[in-house]
């Protein structure tokens, strides 16, 4: 596996009838109250040096059978400190939907989480359903398949969605084929968020707070539309724009690219001396186009221009990415090998969160199941967006997926209490600014967004912010939202 695969599959792993009585916020039977052991050697290794609980937590795996059996999820706990003021349960939810959370309290502790937080909350790391230590299920993916994922490839033409369309359905028919437990078609985002009432109630809290990233805050808009009275303090950071990813939200990663690359572009110019991709912004936009319209022709070293495209989409997540995805474009241009990216991620864990991403994003809602749809958005925004639009509207396995959905996506809820607050740069590739400028407008008066003039996903701790920062960690002290929208310079 050459440095550009394993960019890729790393890349991919990140990319977010009636409903039931629990829903509308009806109280079900608690499970047993947790107990608190030791957690897996795994998630110890990824914690350390920081020292986390673990428990199982049981819930049913069909919300509207709740007899016909259960799944245990794990949970993780960093005790609060301050055991006189206890503030309470903060749950945590890294994205995805497939990644793994148990670990994530020790990752924003090394971030900067301030003491004061972890004093006074107990942070509550999970798996969330089918993924890693939660009932985990896989498809049977392999990272020498014909499917790498979840980003889609770029179409370069009508023939190229057609010829998409036959490897996702077999995609589909392969998921279908390993779900033995008949599990897949009962992970949801709806499901995922009757979960955490469930952790609320077996860690005996009435209320719990939240921090959600990127479709993690699709996951909290569920939990604060679906259960508004057992919400404390929610913050949601890189937003999807609503409580699942639809084709709209798909489509906005395009726009995402286009409002990033310039940042990557400038900076990139700025070290023309290095790099040679240019010495302007506009320069270095044409070389892109130029580059990948060339590995469209004649492949270099493997890589043909929808890797490329890909790999420079999954790259500018972060700014510290630059230099890696300067070199990666470098050696292309020489004809070169392709610069080591490290160790390859394990063919397991890619199988456990690709295939989640797929099951929660196709079982949330139904997907066009002919061609034509995906045909006509890819030639729309091949032209609209440049950079990356015929690979965010081209089509995925949901077009054939084995299970209609049980029950509509959460609607967003502006009635409740006024305690969620947005967090967003303005520069963010697979959460664009948009998706925040949509959910402050459905929740309304619920709900205030802090703004960063900033690029990268993930702003919260994740960024260098410290307007944001400590915006979101006062909110979470205080429970008093801004008395207006914030904006946030550039850090």
């Amino acid at each position: 596996m050459n440095g550009v695969t394993r960019t890729l599959a790393a890349l991919a792993a990140l990319a977010v009838g009636a409903a039931s009585a629990v829903a509308c916020g009806t109280e079900e039977p608690a499970p047993p109250p947790v107990a608190w052991g030791a957690c897996p050697d795994d998630v110890v290794a990824e914690a350390a040096p920081t020292l986390l609980d673990c428990a199982t937590v049981p819930v049913p795996l069909d919300y509207a059978d709740p007899g016909a059996g259960e799944i245990d999820l794990m949970i993780s706990r960093l005790a609060g400190q301050d055991r006189d003021k206890p503030r309470g349960t903060l749950m945590l939810n890294p994205g995805g939907p497939g990644g793994s959370g148990l670990a994530l309290s020790a990752l924003l502790v090394k971030r900067g989480l301030p003491a004061s937080v972890t004093d006074a909350y107990d942070v509550i790391g999970m798996d969330t359903r089918g993924i890693g230590h939660s009932a985990r299920v896989g498809c049977g993916f392999t990272l020498d398949g014909p499917y790498v994922g979840n980003l889609p490839p770029y179409a370069v033409d009508d023939a190229a969605v057609g010829a998409r369309a036959e490897v996702v359905r077999d995609v589909a028919r392969q998921c279908a084929e390993h779900d033995r437990d008949d599990r897949l078609r009962h992970l949801s985002t709806v499901n995922m968020a009757r979960d955490l009432d469930r952790i609320r109630a077996a860690l005996g809290q009435p209320k719990t707070s939240f921090l959600g990233y990127s479709y993690g805050s699709a996951l909290g808009a569920a939990y604060a539309s679906m259960f508004p009275d057992r919400t404390d303090r929610i913050v949601l950071d890189s937003i999807v724009g609503d409580t699942h990813l639809d084709r709209d939200g798909m489509r906005r990663y395009a726009l995402g690219m286009e409002e990033t690359f310039p940042h990557f572009a400038d900076w990139a110019a700025a070290r023309d001396d290095t790099y040679g991709l240019g010495r302007t912004r506009e320069e270095v936009r044409a070389a892109y186009l130029e580059q990948a319209a060339a590995l469209d022709r004649q492949p270099v070293q493997g890589l043909d221009g929808s890797v490329f495209r890909t790999a420079v989409f999954g790259l500018l997540f972060k700014e510290l990415q630059y230099p890696l995805l300067a070199e990666l474009w470098q050696s292309l241009r020489a004809g070169a090998a392709p610069p080591d990216t490290g160790p390859a991620p394990s063919a397991p864990a890619m199988d456990n969160s690709w295939t989640v991403y797929l099951a929660v994003t196709c079982n949330d809602l139904d997907w066009p199941e002919d061609v034509q749809p995906y045909r006509d958005a890819v030639a729309e925004d091949r032209e609209r967006y440049p950079l990356y639009g015929a690979a965010a509207a081209n089509i995925i396995p949901c077009a054939y997926w084995p299970h209609e959905p049980a029950e509509p996506p959460a609607a967003i809820s502006a009635e409740g209490p006024a305690n969620i607050l947005l967090v967003q740069n303005r520069r963010d590739v697979p959460t664009p600014y948009r998706g925040a400028e949509l959910l402050r407008e459905q929740f309304g008066d619920r709900a205030r967004l802090v703004s960063v003039d900033a690029a990268g996903h993930g702003a919260y701790l994740l960024g260098d912010s410290p307007c944001a920062n400590d915006t979101a960690t006062a909110f979470l002290l205080d429970g008093e939202l801004p008395a207006d929208d914030v904006t946030c310079p550039a850090p």
